[in-house]
């Protein structure tokens, strides 16, 4: 009988396609089902009997698919917003400032644009394709986590701590970046337009490739890091270090920069053939 009452449901879900919940609830209500089947052969019915008053107890399916996500989109926004709001809550009710419970947490493809979450700690934390447009990151801690793809677009980041972590094909565009120290950090394909620069720090990370055309940056300080075939062109380079960084092949074209910045690249061999120096 099992297998009619599987047909049934079969049938019964056929006109909504393949729906991502779809067996997880059918296995539901075939549970559901059989224990109805069973309740009505231990009163005595017949097994057609008993199987007629079964399917008549399931009721419009319809009903059931108004509280089921239908499509990946609709189930992955559904779980998007479940998260969110699990996290808004822990922040709200948090105890002395204690946003540690982030480290060591799964929140990938996670919306979390133009929230507080200023002091949290995401170390070791999978956050890849997540979305922090706007939000308040003032002091938080990104160790040894996975950023791949994620954007932070007009984020307050000022202070943060990234270590060990990956930053590939993130979006910084319009982030404030004041005093943020970038460690032991990998950057290929990020994109930094728009963002601000003063007292940043880039310690043993690999920056190749990356550009920082037409940016102000001011402190800035990139200590052993690559940054081969990074360029700068158009940028504006105030007080800015490259101590035991690579930068034969980094591009300054167009840049300007002040006396001391030009004579540091200078002995470094850096290629100033079209940079204006500040008076």
């Amino acid at each position: 009988m099992e297998k009619k009452l599987e047909k049934f449901l079969d049938e019964a879900f056929a006109p909504y396609g393949n729906f991502p919940a779809r067996k997880d609830v059918e296995q539901e209500l075939l549970a559901n089902l059989n224990e109805k089947y069973k309740d009505l052969k231990t009163e005595g019915k017949s097994d057609d009997e008993a199987y007629k008053l079964t399917i008549e107890s399931f009721g419009d399916v319809s009903e059931i698919m108004e509280h089921v996500p239908h499509s990946e989109q609709a189930a992955k926004k559904e779980d998007n917003q479940s998260l969110r709001k699990t996290i808004l809550d822990g922040i709200k009710g948090a105890i002395h400032g204690d946003t540690s419970r982030f480290r060591a947490t799964a929140l990938q493809d996670v919306d979390l644009a133009d929230t507080n979450l200023q002091g949290s700690d995401f170390s070791m934390s999978a956050l890849m394709g997540s979305h922090f447009d706007n939000a308040n990151l003032r002091d938080t801690k990104f160790r040894a986590t996975a950023l791949k793809g994620t954007s932070f677009t007009g984020a307050d980041l000022t202070n943060a701590v990234f270590d060990s972590s990956d930053l590939t094909e993130t979006n910084l565009g319009g982030a404030n970046l004041t005093g943020v120290k970038f460690r032991r950090s990998a950057f290929k394909g990020a994109d930094f337009a728009g963002a601000t620069l003063d007292n940043t720090e880039f310690d043993q990370s690999d920056l190749g490739e990356v550009a920082f055309d037409g940016l102000t940056l001011n402190g800035t300080m990139f200590n052993s890091s690559s940054t081969n075939k990074a360029t700068f062109k158009g940028a504006t380079l105030i007080n800015v270090s490259f101590h035991h960084s690579e930068v034969k092949h980094t591009v300054f074209d167009g840049a300007t920069m002040d006396k001391v910045t030009y004579a540091l690249l200078k002995g470094a061999k850096a290629n100033l053939d079209n940079v204006t120096v500040q008076k």
